[in-house]
């Protein structure tokens, strides 16, 4: 089948490149957008109680105006604030409100907002609407910022913006344009080491011009399927979609090029040997982008609507890049022909590589050593992810410099942590008769008494009289561990067991959200990542036809993937005290380490199978296969992992610990499983590897037999050299 998908694309170039560039202009024109959110209510579902508080929260008080944003008032000298100041902190206030920025309904102060130590003064920029937060608010707090400058000259005070929209504000443009960031360091990184490797510039520049029309054509499939299916993303989907798209994209591409360019220097002519290329690794391309569709559809039984939306979204760009790996690559390089490496001449001799000969050499002579070796190092590094702590405090991975967090600092000088953005507690009569007002009475100091509480105020009662609003202010911020523990555990209970008779509570706010989040990602955890594996197993399985491979590959990758987790502990958890890691962080890794990586598992055992077929001895085999592979699984990790590795650049600590993460895991991968530990053993086991299909067995080479007139010394002499 591969061979004439590969022969269709070489001898009609011109109709494939037209058919994939029609495809990237009309799905560009009239596909939909790929829709985003930031509400973390709209990735749970419906039975987690910070929802459901959510939704009676609608519909008893549609018009509840609860803070966005706050602005932090204190005098420049850090003093207590005179009589002047609080006039002055009155007139500051109307003067921003009366701006009327899009998506702010009104700025208010009032006597109450002034700190018991009379140090801080607070005002609150309320929302037009929920729906606001995703992107007109923080824009309007970055106009309110300028505006406050100028309001505060000839005063004492000086101002900050803290809560939710101005942490999103100062968390965008901390981090940058990250999509931005990664697409350059990608491109540039693609650019720069295909140039190395096969000192052509057109190979160089190629790859990226192919990639960006399926990333074009990607996009649109994405946008068409979410519209249709009603998915929404994560604002990261779209960095995502490009290390992706680039990523596995110029792993495919490296695939088929580095065998382009072997079959070339067997003598072959170039539309032969693009053929052959496409046939030879065509099916490994297509097991290793199986494997990572799989392992993102598996994202569909996640319980987070973050999660689910991100799997169909990334197996889609996995499943075009595939198509485009086929067929318009080997359309793009037929026209090319041997032009294409210009002005090298590399592509007709056979240089030795040092390097790969080495290791090839190593695997085949010590495969025990080099197998127990591996596994030592991978085993010890495994060990810190015995410590891991999912941090959901995502505001203090941001830095202390920027004004949300200091202004947030100062608030918590005068006031409880929890005043930016309280707990929100809600009763509701079962049987529809309206509440008992001395009960709620009772009701409120129940919860003010719940350790962790700092304040809570007095119940709003809906128009119809069914439902009861408090407002918990805790001692804590409301993404930081301890409010999360509370408002998930004990402000729960306390709100469950003292709800008056007849009615039942509710716990919502951001803090029970976050305590809501943890439990659907622990409950992910245990179902997504088995089922996963699962399904790449048997992706291996049909691959090799064998029942034993998978079983040590599988185990080979969850060992990478926790020796993965357990570097990145040591590093953050360990020598730089963080109190714990991104609570996606699994995850992440999981996307592309353990997805990802698992091409460079199937590339090696792939050409060891067709190594061990051709009946050379195994020692031989097995040097061959590394030694032939190590350049392209090489390659193609560094370019990866160079792309997160630009994120540790980043100022927020959320981006640093992705980036090094997925950077070192996909070189563990590279260089230590796929390089050493998955060919020792494979060595070792040698025939029972194979079983029951024993795909091992000697049978002739379906390249020679297309092509007869071929003369087999060639491939006798191919066989004799190691090369690049």
């Amino acid at each position: 089948m591969f061979r004439r998908v590969g022969r269709f694309a070489v001898h009609r170039p011109w109709l494939t490149i037209a058919g994939w560039i029609l495809a990237a202009v009309a799905l560009s024109l009239l596909a939909p957008g790929l829709k985003s959110t930031t509400d973390e209510t709209e990735f749970l579902p419906s039975h987690y109680e910070s929802v459901q508080a959510g939704k009676l929260q609608e519909k008893a008080f549609p018009k509840t105006e609860q803070p966005s944003a706050i602005v932090v008032f204190q005098r420049s000298d850090g003093g207590k604030l005179t009589d002047a100041d609080r006039a002055d902190v009155v007139k500051v206030t109307r003067g921003l409100d009366d701006k009327h920025r899009k998506g702010v309904a009104h700025i208010v102060t009032s006597p109450q907002a002034v700190s018991p130590n009379g140090e801080i003064a607070l005002a609150n920029v309320v929302a037009t609407d929920r729906n606001s937060q995703d992107g007109t608010l923080p824009d309007a707090v970055k106009d309110l910022r300028q505006d406050a400058k100028g309001l505060l000259d000839g005063t004492h005070l000086k101002a900050g913006f803290t809560g939710q929209a101005a942490t999103n504000l100062d968390a965008q443009e901390s981090s940058g344009d990250t999509d931005s960031m990664i697409m350059s360091a990608t491109l540039l990184l693609i650019v720069v080491l295909l140039l190395v490797i096969f000192r052509s510039p057109l190979i160089a520049l190629m790859p990226v011009l192919i990639i960006a029309l399926v990333f074009a054509v990607a996009l649109g499939l994405i946008g068409t399927a979410a519209h249709l299916g009603g998915l929404k993303a994560d604002t990261s989907i779209s960095a995502i979609l490009i290390v992706v798209l680039f990523g596995v994209g110029t792993d495919y591409i490296l695939f088929l090029l580095f065998r382009y360019r072997e079959e070339l220097r067997a003598g072959q002519e170039p539309k032969e040997a693009l053929t052959n290329a496409v046939a030879r690794v065509g099916e490994t391309i297509a097991s290793a982008a199986g494997a990572v569709i799989v392992a993102f559809l598996a994202l569909l039984l996640s319980t987070m609507g973050m999660m689910r939306a991100m799997g169909p979204s990334l197996a889609i760009a996995v499943g075009v890049t595939l198509v485009a790996a086929l067929t318009l690559v080997p359309a793009v390089f037929s026209l090319l022909g041997t032009k294409a490496f210009w002005p090298s001449k590399a592509w007709k001799k056979r240089p030795r590589n040092r390097v790969a000969d080495g290791v090839g050499s190593l695997v085949a002579r010590r495969p025990a050593v080099v197998a127990a070796l591996s596994t030592a190092v991978l085993a010890a590094l495994a060990v810190g992810a015995l410590s891991f702590k999912a941090e959901f405090d995502t505001d203090s991975q941001l830095p202390q410099k920027l004004e949300s967090v200091q202004a947030m600092k100062d608030l918590q000088r005068g006031f409880s942590a929890g005043q930016s953005d309280p707990a929100m507690v809600y009763v509701e009569s079962r049987g529809g008769t309206a509440l008992d007002k001395g009960a709620l009475g009772t009701y409120k100091k129940e919860l003010a008494g719940t350790e962790g509480v700092g304040a809570v105020t007095d119940p709003v009662i809906s128009p119809d009289g069914t439902v009861a609003q408090y407002s918990v202010v805790l001692k804590y911020r409301p993404t930081e561990d301890k409010a999360i523990d509370l408002a998930g555990g004990a402000l729960r209970d306390s709100a469950h067991k003292a709800a008056p008779d007849g009615t039942k509570a509710y716990v919502g706010g951001t803090s029970a959200v976050l305590a809501d989040v943890e439990k659907a990602v622990n409950h992910d955890y245990k179902l997504v990542f088995p089922i996963a594996g699962l399904a790449i197993m048997v992706i291996l399985g049909l691959l090799l036809r064998s029942l034993v491979a998978p079983l040590y590959l599988m185990v080979a990758v969850a060992l990478g993937f926790s020796a993965t987790l357990g570097s990145t502990v040591w590093l953050f958890q360990d020598l730089q005290h963080k109190n714990g890691l991104l609570f996606m962080l699994p995850v992440i890794v999981y996307l592309f380490v353990v997805a990802i990586g698992t091409d460079y598992n199937i590339l090696m055992v792939a050409r060891l199978r067709e190594e061990v077929r051709r009946g050379v001895p195994a020692r031989e085999a097995v040097r061959t296969a590394v030694a032939r592979s190590a350049p392209t699984i090489a390659s193609a990790a560094v370019i990866l992992a160079g792309t997160f590795g630009v994120l540790l650049l980043a100022d927020n600590s959320m981006l640093q610990q992705m980036g090094f993460a997925v950077a070192f895991g996909i070189l563990l991968t590279a260089f230590v499983m796929a390089m050493l530990l998955v060919p020792t053993v494979t060595s070792l086991l040698g025939h029972k590897a194979w079983w029951p299909g024993h795909q091992d067995a000697p049978r002739p080479d379906p390249a020679t037999t297309a092509f007869p007139a071929q003369s087999p010394g060639r491939h006798r002499a191919a066989d004799e050299e190691v090369h690049s």
